[in-house]
């Protein structure tokens, strides 16, 4: 089943039970975000709840690629996301944006450091770093020294 791009749910509207969505977060939806690390991406997404009457637990399963700017050259780098994890919105909440709620599992399965792995950076970018690195001494404090006086 595709989801819409908002993908809301509401609680109220729902029988106790299991309730399950299967959504593709697609170039649209990421495109569509203001401050994120991700460029694009397509992935699949199974979102499980399982509503009681008094609470109710919600499982996200993700499967793609996203696409990353490479910190070292600054070229786009693909990055797979595969995880399932249980999401905890806010207790009180009556309606779930499920969109959202993959998201933050997709921000969380990043890595701090976006790097393609080694030699997988554009080649003139990377000769460019090179000429530009700066060479520390043997003693790493010597600068700190002339400082200090």
């Amino acid at each position: 089943m595709q989801a819409n791009l908002e993908n809301r749910v509401s609680l109220d509207r729902l029988e106790p039970g299991r309730h399950v969505w299967e959504y593709e977060l697609t170039d649209a939806f990421f495109s569509g975000l203001e401050w994120t690390e991700v460029l694009s991406g397509n992935v699949h997404a199974v979102a499980r709840l399982d509503l009681r009457e008094s609470d109710y637990s919600l499982t996200i399963a993700l499967r793609g690629r996203v696409q990353l700017t490479c910190d070292r050259c600054l070229d786009p780098m693909d990055w797979d996301i595969v995880c399932e994890e249980e999401v905890e919105p806010e207790p009180e909440s009556k309606e779930l944006d499920l969109n959202w709620l993959a998201y933050e599992l997709i921000a969380v399965n990043l890595p701090l450091v976006h790097r393609h792995p080694e030699g997988g950076c554009n080649p003139e970018m990377a000769a460019l770093l090179q000429n530009h690195l700066c060479s520390m001494s043997e003693d790493p404090d010597d600068g700190d020294k002339d400082n200090m006086e």
